[in-house]
């Protein structure tokens, strides 16, 4: 496999914004996502990271840091560049790296194709079946709590 180096992308970097176009490109072209729902005020105040291969984002998501747990949102990952493992390797570089600074629960929700990934990852879904983006998730988390508080 290709060398893939995960970074943390600062918001306003060119990074960032290489990875917002990748969002972009995935969730309102390919998913057809409405534009107005991709970007929202979690984007200014996450801790945004990049897949880099061969000098370009392949591979994007973010971590908003909650009271009750940090949630994984906007896992990309550019069309070529899908199973090849750096959907997980994000997911995990970013994972260490919250914990690392204290972090102890992770939640995220999950396209309802894609929950093997997180399951994975230890993940287990919760909750019923929702729509969001127009596609239906599950919320899912990594700790045995009774409840976790849905946030976007």
């Amino acid at each position: 496999m290709e060398q893939i180096v995960i970074l943390r992308a600062p918001v306003f970097s060119t990074l960032c914004n290489a990875a917002f176009a990748l969002r972009r490109e995935v969730f309102v072209r390919e998913q057809q996502v409405p534009e107005e729902e991709e970007h929202d005020s979690y984007d200014l105040t996450a801790t945004h990271f990049v897949a880099v291969a061969e000098g370009e984002v392949v591979g994007t998501l973010r971590l908003i840091a909650l009271p009750e747990h940090v949630k994984i949102g906007r896992v990309a990952v550019a069309g070529y560049w899908r199973g090849k493992g750096i959907a997980r390797k994000m997911i995990e570089t970013a994972m260490a790296q919250a914990r690392a600074a204290g972090a102890e629960r992770f939640y995220l929700t999950a396209q309802s194709d894609k929950l093997g990934l997180y399951e994975k990852l230890g993940f287990v879904a919760f909750g019923p079946e929702i729509i969001d983006g127009g596609m239906p998730h599950r919320a899912m988390r990594d700790y045995d709590k009774a409840s976790a508080v849905l946030t976007d």
